[in-house]
């Protein structure tokens, strides 16, 4: 029983003490905060000394009188302090005088029975003899207290308006419990002679009762709630905090008396019976429909609304916008949790044009789908009800108009449709499961609903513009590698129709024959290439390490057909790259062949390999120069990297766009500099692979 005890005044001195501070650390010069927190502080500071009393197995010391006393004052002075100051506005600062003038004659007898009740209290403390001489009336002082201070409750309440009471009704029912309290036990020992044990520990349990009592009224009193609120949360954990000690304390005391009166089978009686206990209790911890109620009945009795709308947007924020597999999932979970259902299911408008079931959480299966014009959805769209199936069943007057679908009905646990409203148009609506614990609907939990709906309806429209996108971005990709291979395609066939008009002119030529036969090989191997292309998916080639000098050689041999013939100059080979071999040829071959379709016969194009002239050893550059028309700077700027634009009559305008962009990919840059009659000069500069950069710069 000691421990117990010792459990017990421990609870209530961390209630009061959590209470006491957050109220003191908000004081503003206002009498009412400074005598709460110093009656939470004073009660603290009692309990504590009784704790460590009980841990010792001391039951009374002069410490614990005197500060019993102090507590009773400052619970007094408290509500005084109400009696008195309740409303700031004149109309209701004369009742409040004439209260306090009516109690005047009760204050003063109750400060001189204070200092009466110390003054016998440090006596027996200096002579310990007068204790026996002082033990009765000091009882007696304790119970008059008691009656004091539930005199002070019922002066309290029963002086204020009806909206005053709602406010500070459970700081009555607290305080006053407490005086009660102190009265029945105080009165207890003085008939029976005896301070009973059980009454004595029990005490501590009851007093940290009151605080969660105590913070519902500040939350309910504007003038309180300023600096200080007490939120569901913590209203709620506290609750589940006190209402287990609680049950541990009947418990535990179950416990004591079945090892005392069990004889033999007393300790194994015990045991068991705890280790039921604590399971019980667990189980009930770990409840979602205990946990259900309790917040049910914290928003229904302590407070005025239902929810804590910060932090109910803000889980709803969360889990919306948290991961998993299914955003519809999550809208379910997010609208169930604000009326404490267990599931649900969503049904969102399909292509058909129909209301599909999209997604499920802990809901029914169910393939059942509505048509847009049906009358149920347009019952949804124009009123834009959260609709109560069981009241519908029981009161279908109310929802004129509505013709539930029987699918709806049979399913098993449904109660409310809750539409989801986007831009005035119905995107859907989720079919809720009935709540864990009763709940009692009524305009604010509607609205709320309403609201979260929409909310909801934005979130999945946008999930579904974002895949939308994606799916129009894989078009528009597979759109691109086709219009790049139609480019590809458009220089192979260039290639084949100038062989194939001097063939006949050079038919007999061996040296135009071979040409001619390689660049056939070239154009076959090129097709074949496009038609893997066409077919890979991941096993797409990856970037390798590569000589550049051998794929420009490559890139050339394609161009041996025309004229002017370009001239190669490899000024450091060997020099490696790491690329996709066919990407970086066609690179390449697209700005020789563009240099050679912009010189005339009797020109120049000529091919250098090597590094580049700023002296960067950990690079590579493509020089390719021709002697043809030239470009302007205005073009260069404005149309040469542009794609779709072209100066030639059958081009595309992608070659040159492409090429940009894949040098870029590669981490390298691409120049050019040109005049009009005087040529173009293209610089492709590329990294050098990294083995062979750390060696050139070693």
């Amino acid at each position: 029983m000691t421990n117990i005890a010792a459990s017990s005044y421990a609870l209530a001195a961390i209630g009061f003490l959590a209470l006491g501070l957050p109220v003191l650390a908000g004081w503003r010069g206002s009498a009412q905060r400074v005598t709460l927190s110093i009656a939470c502080l004073v009660t603290a500071a009692w309990a504590g000394v009784l704790t460590w009393n009980a841990a010792d197995q001391v039951l009374w010391n002069t410490a614990a009188e005197i500060l019993e006393v102090l507590r009773d004052g400052a619970w007094s002075l408290f509500l005084v302090a109400l009696l008195g100051h309740w409303r700031r506005d004149e109309a209701a600062a004369k009742p409040a005088r004439l209260q306090l003038r009516s109690l005047r004659p009760g204050l003063l007898l109750a400060c001189a029975g204070y200092l009466a009740l110390l003054a016998m209290i440090g006596a027996t403390h200096w002579q310990p003899g007068l204790l026996q001489t002082f033990g009765m009336p000091i009882l007696a002082g304790y119970t008059g207290l008691a009656v004091y201070g539930m005199t002070l409750v019922e002066q309290l309440y029963r002086n204020k308006t009806i909206e005053e009471r709602w406010a500070i009704k459970f700081a009555c029912l607290g305080i006053g419990g407490m005086f009660a309290y102190d009265f029945y036990m105080y009165s207890n020992t003085m008939l029976f002679r005896e301070l009973n044990p059980d009454l004595w520990t029990a005490r501590g349990v009851i007093n940290a009762l009151t605080v969660p009592l105590i913070a519902a009224s500040m939350a309910r009193r504007r003038s309180w709630s300023t600096s200080f609120a007490v939120s569901r949360r913590v209203v709620f954990h506290s609750a589940a905090l006190f209402g287990s000690a609680i049950y541990l304390l009947a418990m535990g005391t179950v416990g004591y008396y079945l090892r005392y009166f069990g004889g033999r089978w007393g300790t194994v009686m015990q045991t068991g019976f705890l280790f039921g206990a604590v399971s019980l209790l667990g189980v009930i911890l770990f409840s979602g429909s205990a946990r259900s109620w309790l917040r049910v009945s914290i928003s229904k009795h302590f407070y005025r609304y239902n929810y804590d709308y910060r932090e109910e947007w803000m889980r709803f924020t969360r889990t919306l916008s948290g991961r998993g597999p299914n955003l519809g999932e999550r809208a379910i979970q997010a609208l169930a949790a604000l009326v404490e259902s267990p599931g649900g299911t969503l049904w969102q408008r399909g292509d058909s044009g129909r209301f599909e079931p999209r997604a499920r959480w802990q809901g029914v299966d169910g393939d059942m789908a509505e048509a847009a014009d049906s009358p149920f959805c347009q019952f949804l769209e124009s009123t834009q009800w959260v609709i109560d199936l069981d009241e519908y069943l029981e009161r279908p007057e109310k929802y004129e108009g509505l013709a539930v679908p029987d699918w709806l009905l049979d399913m098993p646990r449904r109660w409310l449709v809750v539409p989801l409203m986007l831009q005035e148009k119905l995107f859907g609506f989720v079919v809720l499961q009935r709540a864990r614990s009763p709940l009692q609907l009524n305009w604010e939990i509607i609205d709320l609903l309403e609201i979260a709906g929409s909310q909801a309806a934005s979130h999945l429209a946008q999930d579904d513009a974002a895949n939308a996108l994606m799916v129009a971005r894989q078009f528009e990709s597979f759109n691109r590698m086709s219009t790049f291979l139609v480019h590809d395609l458009k220089n192979l066939v260039a290639q084949l129709s100038l062989m194939n008009a001097n063939a006949e002119k050079h038919k007999d030529n061996p040296e135009f024959q071979r040409d001619m036969l390689e660049t056939l090989d070239h154009s076959v191997q090129k097709m074949k290439m496009m038609l893997q292309k066409l077919g890979r998916t991941e096993n797409a080639e990856k970037p390798l390490p590569l000589a550049l000098d051998q794929v420009v050689r490559q890139a050339l041999a394609m161009k041996s057909a025309f004229e002017p013939h370009p001239q190669l100059l490899v000024e450091a080979p060997g020099l490696m790259v790491v690329a996709d071999r066919e990407r970086l040829e066609r690179v390449l071959g697209h700005l020789i062949q563009n240099a050679i379709e912009a010189t005339p016969r009797n020109g120049h194009v000529l091919v250098r390999v090597g590094h580049p002239a700023n002296g960067r050893a950990h690079a590579v550059e493509v020089e390719i120069t021709d002697t043809g028309a030239g470009m302007s700077e205005e073009f260069i700027r404005e149309r040469l990297f542009k794609p779709f634009e072209s100066t030639k009559s059958a081009g595309m305008g992608i070659g040159v766009f492409e090429s940009r962009e894949y040098i870029n990919e590669l981490g390298g840059t691409m120049d050019v500099r040109s005049q009009p009659g005087a040529g173009t000069t293209f610089k492709v500069v590329l990294p050098l692979q990294r083995e062979q950069a750390a060696a050139t710069t070693a």
